[in-house]
């Protein structure tokens, strides 16, 4: 069987140059890097993985915890995850809890068992749990934050964005504006509805309870809460979805009823996914860096896991605020 030291001499290098290569080809010259991996070609060379996992105690593995990996947003901030990881030679994997929080704790469970080094949560139904596992293993959260934790965190400032989506549309002059809100449980619908209030009370607008509606995020819940929004007797003449999925869905809705958006209704999103420009007329929405947030969680992750200091606890990334087609002065 080939082994680490037949691949040292054929390239003529050291074997701790070899396993460099294999786990931070980062740290090696290219001209090197490239004799060495001549060499594993050439001789057809697999490295032990179980072998080195005993003798460091790696597993080279993280998990990342997903709310709903149907949501297109969170594929952009895996991408961020899996570049930073590949490029430190470790593997991602992926588990979706479909919002429930059984699975949540299950897949904590994964850390106690050693089946990985760390574990970046991009949203927290538990956060008590998270707060004990924290203690013990390397555990990062993305895209939200929770109150008074010390687990690092990477994500915008959710309130000011949300506060800037809603004062867009009172600049433009509309009054009756609709809110659908994400789970008011999660952090993020907590947050996003508190901007909308701020702005509200900024500008002295008041809107009827009954233009605030909450959904969960998903496409289906904005598409059935705009249908009750126009069931109202005087319609909104302007909705603020908390996630794109949502105010696509409630364009779809608008136009089943054969209104207009945005010349009857205007509509902004949240996140600037891909189908915000895909969609007809194209989304206003606020953009956030999710690649990039990616990146950083697995970046203070890494730092967790090789135990090294982390700056501060808390990245709060830019947002900004996309205009499109969809929103319009109210005349």
């Amino acid at each position: 069987m080939v082994g680490i030291i037949d691949v040292a001499k054929r390239a003529k290098v050291s074997t701790a140059t070899v396993s460099r290569v294999l786990r931070s080809p980062h740290t090696v010259r290219e001209e090197t890097m490239g004799r060495v991996l001549e060499a594993i070609k050439d001789l057809d060379y697999h490295p032990n993985i179980l072998a080195r996992q005993l003798r460091t105690l790696e597993t080279k593995t993280v998990i990342v915890v997903v709310p709903d990996i149907s949501n297109p947003f969170f594929s952009k901030v895996l991408r961020g995850i899996e570049y930073v990881a590949a490029a430190n030679g470790y593997q991602v994997l992926l588990k979706d809890t479909t919002n429930d929080l059984e699975l949540e704790s299950g897949y904590v469970d994964l850390l106690r068992q050693k089946k990985a080094d760390g574990m970046i949560f991009l949203t927290v139904m538990n956060s008590e749990l998270v707060n004990i596992v924290e203690n013990q293993y390397p555990v990062v959260l993305a895209c939200e934050y929770i109150e008074g934790s010390s687990i690092p965190t990477v994500s915008i400032d959710n309130i000011s964005a949300a506060r800037k989506a809603t004062e867009y549309l009172i600049r433009l002059g509309h009054r009756q504006i609709a809110f659908i809100s994400g789970p008011t449980t999660s952090v993020l619908g907590q947050d996003r509805l508190k901007g909308f209030y701020q702005a509200l009370a900024q500008y002295n607008v008041t809107v009827e309870p009954v233009l605030i509606q909450e959904g969960d995020f998903t496409y289906e819940s904005g598409f059935n809460v705009m249908n009750k929004l126009l069931a109202l007797n005087q319609l909104p003449t302007g909705v603020f979805a908390a996630n794109d999925e949502m105010a696509l869905g409630a364009i779809k809705a608008i136009k089943s009823k054969h209104f207009r958006v945005p010349a009857d209704i205007s509509v902004i999103g949240f996140d600037n996914i891909k189908f915000s420009t895909i969609v007809e007329p194209e989304l206003t929405t606020i953009a956030q860096p999710a690649f990039e947030i990616g990146n950083k969680a697995m970046d203070l992750l890494i730092k967790l896991m090789k135990n090294k200091k982390i700056i501060r606890n808390q990245y709060i990334l830019d947002d900004k605020l996309i205009i499109r087609n969809s929103c319009v002065k109210k005349l």
